[in-house]
């Protein structure tokens, strides 16, 4: 065992930052104190790593993007995208409030955002690798560390959550090398209060995804409501606006060139400590694998839609989080070919290769186990994803869950599946209901059908050990969806709650063709088990030797973000993307009237081009632009997740929404270059300006705390 394996938590941190770069955990930000002076950042680093005090305590996460308290009053501002879920659920062809954007003038007309709209409150974290690590030994096999790691890890969920108050969660950090305990209040009854027009929310569409300059508001507005005794209950008229004792005030002051941010949020996934070998089988393989399936899909909902508004409707958000998950995979094969990153890391390889070799307690096997086993996972990699392409379907899907759910039901609950358990019916009841709002029976045959022609065309190292022949024919899926009553809601969520005879003798046959197959989906999970935990026993060691050998250097050591409560800190910055070319930092509203075009995308509301005409700028104008600005550009570290995090100025005010990244700063997720990584981020003045000027919300103006330039 490596003397590097057991770190204390102080050393995880660099003792200098290069440039910006980092999504740091709020506990290591007093480490840091140097390099938030240097940006410019005024708030006391004890405070920000304090999540019970402001302005931490106003940041939240939505399950999968982030967002900030407002007001005291439950009232949450997040991206437009991040919202669009609760925004298609409540549209209609006669009501499309995704078209014509949706405003409620009292707290009654608030909408339901749905099972599936979430605000998680973090509250606690706390250092448990200990205790999860507690019952390893290194004579066991790799399926044996798994399963006792998942037993310590539930056990220590089901202890945080004896007060049914919070959701908990022990996810690792730096591949396995720590775990963090994090408790979570989870409020389940959250309303939309407002969205702009599509036209405004989404100015440019896909075409300006990932794109600068960017001209778009993408922003809503959500509500928290919990029961009379201020805790979490499900939706209810009787609820009330959840009281957050902490949110951001609102500045309308604006930043300028160079000015500090702070960014707070819930980044998703990043990879910046993979080997070569990943980075090379992700841009050579996995990638542009991931980008041709998803292209296919799209264009078969296309045409399946193309002749129903209706149908349209109901695919519009899978279509929307399909179509951002292209470009940025598009994204990252374009930034791999325009930087080879894996040539980079093959010199970082070698570095800390030779660097390691010469240290005193180095393992001569340690190394050698680490590239055999991620040769293995690359090959287990493939199979998974062709799996996920023969599994297409939403009634397939459904009929997967309803049949794993019945399994695990009847095993104690601590021994069941994670995912499986009592604490997670509910969310397995909101994602069979999410299908009332998306889900098409011809559209998803359409989809099927297509997927299952794609498998059989992708390479035999794709194909799943036994699948192929329970994979229904091509001719036979519509009798499949002839002779299923999956679609229907009712019929759906009868099954939850049944056990597996009755499933299985079902004459249903997605629940038939689910039974079938369920032999080889587990097996093929019992075999990423066995790989996951041989992972979990060589990487934590890998890890902690890349940590000691970037330390001795004073480079930053941050975790891989994982979806946990992270802090990043930048400057207001242009770039370059190529030689002779500057751009940023800064949009205006004038350049809304110069893109458009009146046609989707770029089909900007009639009153708000009236509003730029008449230059109705008000208390919003920029002294040194002359007018609103739109959006702007940091050199702040983000990523997936960060969507609508909090952009905070130096005295942890709100001056903008995080919302996506430069098309050039996309492989930031693999390396961080800072000449050329830049986030893209909403100005909070735009917003401010198109509630006043445009769309008249002058209630919710008035609820929040809003800080305007001294005149």
């Amino acid at each position: 065992m490596l003397k590097y394996l057991v770190i204390p938590a102080a050393v995880l941190c660099a003792t200098s930052a290069h440039a910006d770069e980092g999504q740091w955990q709020p506990y290591q930000l007093p480490q840091l104190k140097s390099e938030l002076k240097r940006v410019g950042i005024a708030i006391p680093a004890e405070k920000l790593a304090d999540l019970s005090k402001h302005p931490m305590s106003a940041i939240v996460s939505l399950g999968g993007c982030s967002a900030s308290f407002v007001s005291d009053a439950g009232l949450v501002v997040t991206n437009h995208h991040c919202a669009y879920g609760a925004i298609q659920r409540n549209s209609t062809p006669e009501h499309n409030y995704i078209a014509n954007g949706f405003l409620a003038k009292t707290r009654a007309q608030e909408l339901p955002g749905g099972p599936n709209t979430l605000v998680y409150v973090t509250d606690k974290v706390e250092n448990v690798t200990g205790r999860v690590l507690k019952g390893v030994t290194p004579s066991m096999s790799g399926k044996q560390r798994s399963a006792a790691v998942d037993k310590a890890i539930k056990a220590l969920i089901a202890e945080c959550e004896s007060d049914k108050f919070y959701r908990c969660s022990v996810p690792a950090f730096h591949r396995g090398l720590e775990y963090y305990r994090i408790r979570q209040m989870m409020i389940r009854d959250v309303r939309l209060v407002y969205a702009p027009a599509n036209s405004l929310g989404d100015f440019g569409g896909d075409i300006d995804n990932y794109e600068w300059p960017r001209h778009v508001g993408d922003y809503s507005f959500l509500r928290a409501y919990v029961g009379k005794d201020g805790r979490p209950a499900d939706p209810s008229p009787d609820n009330v606006p959840y009281h957050s004792k902490d949110f951001l005030v609102v500045s309308a002051a604006g930043l300028k060139n160079g000015d500090p941010v702070l960014l707070a949020g819930y980044p998703g996934r990043t990879s910046r400590y993979k080997l070569p070998s990943e980075i090379r089988y992700a841009r050579d393989a996995a990638y542009p694998a991931k980008a041709a399936e998803i292209q296919s899909d799209l264009d078969v909902i296309a045409a399946s839609t193309k002749d129903s508004e209706a149908d349209a409707v109901r695919y519009a958000s899978v279509v929307k989080s399909l179509n951002n998950v292209m470009k940025k995979t598009r994204g990252l094969m374009d930034g791999f070919a325009r930087k080879d990153i894996a040539a980079i890391k093959d010199v970082q390889d070698a570095e800390f290769r030779a660097w390691y070799g010469k240290q005193a307690n180095a393992s001569k096997t340690l190394l050698p186990e680490l590239d055999k086993l991620i040769a293995a996972d690359i090959a287990l990699s493939d199979e998974e994803f062709g799996y996920s392409v023969a599994t297409t379907g939403d009634l397939l899907k459904t009929g997967t869950i309803l049949y794993r759910l019945a399994l695990e039901s009847a095993k104690p609950d601590a021994e069941r599946e994670t995912g499986y358990q009592q604490r997670d019916l509910t969310f397995i009841k909101a994602r069979l209901n999410r299908l009332e709002q998306s889900y098409v029976g011809s559209v998803d045959q359409a989809r099927f059908i297509a997927a299952l022609r794609r498998y059989a065309a992708l390479p035999k190292s794709m194909h799943v050990t036994d699948l192929d022949a329970l994979l229904p024919a091509v001719d036979a899926v519509p009798a499949l969806y002839a002779q299923s009553q999956l679609g229907d809601t009712a019929r759906r969520l009868a099954w939850v709650g049944k056990d597996a005879a009755a499933i299985g003798a079902s004459d249903d046959a997605f629940l038939q063709l689910a039974v079938k197959i369920d032999g080889v989906t587990q097996a093929l999970k019992e075999r990423r088990k066995e790989l996951d935990g041989n992972l979990e026993r060589v990487i934590p060691q890998y890890m902690a030797a890349v940590i000691a050998w970037k330390k001795s250097q004073g480079k930053p050591v941050y975790p891989d973000a994982n979806s946990t409560l992270r802090v990043t800190y930048g400057t207001v910055s242009p770039y370059s993307p190529k030689d002779g070319i500057t751009k940023g930092p800064f949009t205006t509203i004038e350049g809304i009237v110069e893109k458009n075009t009146g046609k989707e995308p770029f089909n900007a509301p009639a009153n708000l081009l009236e509003a730029i005409k008449a230059r109705r700028y008000g208390q919003f104008k920029d002294p040194v632009l002359g007018t609103v600005p739109v959006n702007f550009l940091t050199s702040a570290d983000t990523t997936g997740g960060n969507s609508g995090s909090a952009v905070m100025n130096k005295h942890g005010e709100l001056v903008g929404l995080n919302f996506d990244s430069t098309y050039e700063s996309i492989t930031k997720d693999w390396y961080f270059d800072s000449d050329i990584t830049r986030a893209i981020h909403m100005d909070i003045r735009y917003m401010l300006w198109v509630m006043q000027e445009v769309d008249h919300a002058d209630n919710l103006l008035r609820e929040m705390t809003i800080q305007y330039p001294r005149k």
